[in-house]
């Protein structure tokens, strides 16, 4: 991450499920900034900040769905002390090789398809309002937003299609 890359976008509790074979969908934040789009799945960041940020996120986007959100307390040297955990994944702008958002009955998915390295992935992205703990963690309920804002923004600074 360079001195001057700065967050545009930064959402909490979302859904990231690879389209490949047999891949479980996991909990991350998607961080979009002026060179990279990140998912980070590894955070420093504190848990009663985390409960209360997405307690908040749900409530602002409930009233508003724009999707280019930035929460207090999460800067640019929270974000450089989370991509140095491995698990953590930062991908450039320009290998973002296609971006749109879709609605679904359930809510609002945005599709990227990015390469790495010689591969090629592609994540479909949802905002979880609601959780269930038992037997294991996953989302019962989605939220509806509007992606439009993000994929512009991708789209502006690295994809070409």
């Amino acid at each position: 991450m360079d001195v001057d890359e700065k967050i545009k976008a930064h959402l909490l509790s979302v859904w990231r499920k690879e389209k490949k074979l047999f891949s479980r969908g996991k909990e991350c934040m998607l961080l979009v900034t002026t060179k990279h789009v990140m998912f980070i799945s590894k955070t420093e960041a504190k848990m009663k900040w985390w409960k209360a940020a997405v307690q908040r996120q749900a409530i602002i986007l409930m009233k508003s769905p724009d999707t280019m959100l930035i929460h207090d307390g999460y800067d640019e040297k929270n974000l450089q002390e989370d991509i140095q955990n491995e698990k953590n994944e930062v991908f450039l702008l320009t290998d973002v090789i296609s971006v749109d958002s879709e609605e679904k009955s359930w809510g609002s998915v945005l599709n990227l398809k990015i390469r790495d390295g010689e591969k090629e992935k592609s994540f479909e992205l949802s905002i979880v309002r609601d959780w269930v703990g038992y037997p294991i963690r996953d989302p019962i309920k989605f939220l509806k937003v509007d992606w439009k804002p993000i994929v512009q923004y991708i789209r502006e600074k690295g994809v070409t299609h």
